[in-house]
C-alpha cells in the first residue's frame, strides 16, 4: 500500500494530460487481452454499424434511453 500512496503522490504533480494518460494506461492493464481475430471482428462490426448509420438504415438513441432500458431489463 505504501508504494501505491507514493505513486499517487507522484501522479498528483503531473500535468493534467499526463495524469489522464497514466489513468488510461492503468485501466488498460486491467482489460482482457483479445486475439487479433477478435479485434478484427470488432473493427469490422464497428465499421459496418457506422456505414449503416450513414446510409440511414439505423437510428441512434440517447444514452439515457439505452441505460434506462438496460436497467428495466435487469430488474426483471
Amino acid at each position: 500500500m505504501e508504494s501505491i500512496n507514493h505513486i499517487l503522490q507522484e501522479a498528483a504533480h503531473l500535468p493534467e494530460d499526463q495524469r489522464l494518460t497514466l489513468v488510461h494506461k492503468i485501466l488498460l492493464v486491467g482489460e482482457p487481452r483479445f486475439s487479433k481475430s477478435v479485434e478484427e471482428a470488432w473493427d469490422t462490426e464497428i465499421r459496418d454499424r457506422i456505414a449503416r448509420y450513414d446510409r440511414g438504415e439505423i437510428k441512434s438513441r440517447p444514452a439515457s434511453e439505452v441505460f434506462a432500458n438496460i436497467d428495466r431489463q435487469l430488474k426483471l
